[in-house]
């Protein structure tokens, strides 16, 4: 018995860039503050919850519904991560019974997101050299910031400060040239051509 089969063609627009565009912008304000530009205060964790945290959520359903495991993945882990961050400054404040988490804890914390994003920087070469930048310097943010809160020393989190603020604008510069080249129908704004065709 033959079965008709039907094809939808993916009309949607491309989320990368929303996904690309909270992570990125949200990434330098908190690392201006690791590099003592200024302190931790609202406007950081108001971006961690909306436009860092729910805004690359909402980016990584578009993706799952694209197909696209790698950036559903990324997007979706980087926005709760955003939101867990956010819960682990305010929670304690809130509920006096919940303790804040400890330099070790924090520490174990990030190693943890390290291990993760360097195994998503390894997926990137299969993608554009402005990815690659992204989740290899995002890799070495991670174990930077894990490093200050073990060792306590303020020296590496403001060195990891000022490497968060190049990953972030590399975010950002990743993101906005996805939508002027898709604007303008060609490469305006370089990305680098995958490392292995892509299947």
């Amino acid at each position: 018995m033959n079965e008709n089969t039907f094809q939808i063609k993916d009309t949607t627009a491309n989320p990368a860039p929303l996904g690309l565009l909270g992570f990125g912008m949200t990434t330098v304000l908190l690392n201006l503050h690791n590099a003592v530009f200024f302190g931790l205060n609202s406007m950081i964790l108001g971006m961690g919850i909306f436009y860092g945290g729910a805004a690359q959520v909402i980016a990584g359903m578009m993706e799952w519904k694209k197909q696209n495991t790698f950036a559903a993945t990324a997007f979706i882990s980087y926005g709760f991560f955003w939101l867990t961050l956010v819960a682990l400054v305010v929670l304690p404040s809130l509920v006096p019974a919940i303790a804040a988490p400890t330099a070790d804890a924090m520490a174990a914390f990030l190693v943890l997101w390290g291990i993760f994003t360097a195994v998503m920087f390894w997926g990137t070469f299969k993608l554009s050299r402005a990815l690659q930048f992204v989740f290899g310097s995002l890799t070495i943010l991670f174990f930077l910031l894990a490093a200050a809160k073990h060792s306590g020393n303020e020296s590496i989190e403001h060195l990891a400060g000022y490497e968060g603020v190049i990953c972030g604008f590399s975010a950002i510069y990743t993101g906005l040239a996805q939508v002027v080249n898709e604007l303008y129908g060609r490469a305006l704004l370089p990305l680098g051509q995958p490392s292995q065709p892509q299947h």
